[in-house]
């Protein structure tokens, strides 16, 4: 479903700012993939995701989802592709709009839009069947304002946004990150829900060990541009919050001493 080769990028390349952010990525995503990302800050993570969403293009290298090649294509023409959750709640959705006018744009990603009107009484009954599933009660509050709405409640309502036309590929950045930890919980429970039922091929980053082992059935680890470790399956299953810190540390050299993934134990 995803296959990245040769991936390279620099930030400010040539001046005393210059970042190598990516440094010969490769990586491919079987259909029904859910791999979990973690990595120190400024590992290369979230630059990645960029990349495959369209945000920047690569100095150098290939990407390819479902078999068609996205390299250059700019990120509305990807938008066929994704669905992407991000870290802030807020950037999901327009907090100015009903609840159903969020859904109704989410229904139409990647399609042609014309003058009518995207809000009838089918369309209404699929938004209502499908918040249902959120378990939260806004199946009855379809006219509110999502600017009314708690980050938790904005963040599971994105989820489904995202999921809503199931995409080739879903990118979760670090998408429970400004939760609390039962309302992060929730959306990763969620989370699996939705991935599970839809087959989708899932990346999701992420700087806490335990949702890293707990999620997906592959784990990789980047640091400075590179995957350093990639594992999946039973092995994946089987780590340790000790154990996986014990093998970034070798794999990395010890550069995880003071880093905030640490802090996630």
């Amino acid at each position: 479903m995803l296959t990245i080769s040769n991936l390279h990028k620099t930030f400010n390349p040539g001046t005393i700012n210059e970042k190598r952010a990516l440094c010969g990525v490769d990586l491919t995503l079987e259909d029904g993939d859910f791999v979990t990302i973690i990595g120190g800050n400024g590992a290369g993570k979230s630059t990645l995701m960029n990349m495959i969403a369209g945000v920047f293009p690569p100095d150098c290298g290939q990407i390819i989802i479902d078999g068609d090649e996205v390299t250059r294509l700019p990120e509305y023409k990807r938008a066929k592709y994704l669905g992407r959750v991000f870290q802030d709640p807020m950037m999901g959705t327009c907090g100015d709009m009903w609840i159903e006018e969020n859904l109704a744009l989410a229904a139409k990603r990647g399609q042609s839009r014309g003058l009518g009107w995207s809000i009838n009484k089918k369309n209404r009954a699929f938004f209502k069947e499908h918040v249902t599933q959120l378990g939260l009660g806004l199946e009855n509050r379809l006219t509110t304002n999502v600017g009314l709405l708690s980050g938790g409640q904005r963040q599971a309502l994105t989820l489904l946004m995202a999921t809503l036309q199931s995409p080739k590929l879903l990118l979760l950045d670090e998408h429970t990150a400004a939760l609390d930890p039962k309302t992060a919980a929730t959306v990763l429970e969620l989370t699996d829900k939705l991935v599970g039922e839809n087959n989708l091929t899932t990346l999701m980053i992420t700087h806490n060990m335990k949702d890293a082992i707990a999620h997906g059935n592959r784990l990789i680890m980047m640091h400075e541009g590179r995957i350093i470790y990639d594992v999946r399956g039973a092995e994946k299953k089987a780590l340790t919050v000790d154990q996986l810190l014990a093998k970034f540390s070798e794999a990395s050299g010890g550069h995880f001493a003071n880093d905030r993934m640490m802090l996630s134990n």
